[in-house]
């Protein structure tokens, strides 16, 4: 989702830290669908003097369906806590979704302008709006489901995004004990294990493919050397398996995994060289108490 926001009480100091939005990574921009920009409270210099005339721009996305409603009203409660709200534009790959949590803003926050688009980051970057000082927030660990060179990308396209005094907020969870994070993904409640089967239904449906779910067992599996975690479908007999619409046929042993997502965990040495490598500079670190989460802030060098 899009989230964009517009001053009602410009005299106002702002007691947020800059983070008024999260990003969504699957959507489609028609690209006569051009978000407006903002008056902007940060950087720090413009805290006590929100300016109309530098523009703030934030991606907003979170974790679907189930979550994007109530991660968008926490948002909203503390801009609108602080005076700084008056304009919601969500940004997300399904209008349904857009609609019904467009709909429930309205119906919250009295006198909101709420302005649904549908969108996609990873393509559209380059039609944000333009301007100086502008925020470009990606935060929910979303960033950890792309593998290395989808990264690679997304975060150049980020860098070439920026201009001078822009900034970019991102989202990561910490690398942690690896028997938390296992846990973690393999509940015993069997939820992401669901979730995780889910996949080959969606297969199914989509591609026209005959997977059997019941054939498949859920594992988490922790990589120390890439720092993350995989979760995968093994198959627990052999079996041939075809995809329709992709005329393709698979053969599976039993035993044999498929790899079905990754979820990176990060350090602040390892952030600061994939930035470095993106062409962009770690300038700002903030965390929970816990150590397990991190916001992290950068620029394009100077």
């Amino acid at each position: 989702m899009l989230l964009l926001c517009w001053p009602q009480q410009p005299g106002q100091p702002s007691r947020l830290h800059p983070d008024p939005a999260l990003s969504h990574r699957h959507a489609r921009l028609p690209a006569a669908r051009r978000p407006a920009a903002v008056g902007s409270r940060w950087p720090p210099a413009s805290l006590s003097e929100p300016s109309e005339e530098f523009r703030l721009s934030a991606l907003y996305g979170a974790a679907g369906r189930n979550h994007d409603p109530e991660l968008t009203r926490l948002l909203l409660q503390a801009l609108e806590r602080a005076g700084t709200l008056r304009r919601f534009v969500p940004f997300d790959v399904d209008p349904a979704v857009l609609e019904e949590a467009s709909e429930a803003v309205a119906a919250e926050f009295a006198g909101l302008e709420v302005e649904p688009v549908v969108g996609d980051f990873e393509r559209h970057l380059g039609v944000l709006p333009t301007g100086p000082r502008r925020l470009l927030a990606f935060l929910g660990s979303t960033i950890g489901n792309l593998d290395p060179a989808q990264r690679a990308t997304f975060l150049a396209d980020v860098r070439g995004t920026l201009g001078e005094g822009d900034a970019f907020l991102l989202g990561t969870d910490l690398v942690k004990d690896p028997a938390r994070l296992v846990a973690a993904y393999d509940d015993a409640q069997g939820v992401t294990a669901a979730f995780n089967k889910n996949v080959l239904a969606v297969l199914d449906r989509e591609l026209g493919a005959d997977f059997k779910a019941e054939a498949f067992e859920h594992r988490t599996v922790w990589d120390a050397e890439q720092e993350w975690i995989e979760m995968r479908l093994r198959a627990t007999t052999a079996q041939r398996v075809h995809i329709r619409d992709l005329d393709l046929t698979v053969d599976f042993a039993a035993g044999e995994e498929l790899r079905t997502e990754i979820s990176s965990k990060f350090t602040r040495e390892r952030l600061e060289e994939v930035y470095a490598h993106a062409g962009l500079e770690l300038c700002g670190w903030f965390t929970d108490a816990a150590g397990d989460y991190a916001l992290s802030l950068a620029r394009r060098p100077a």
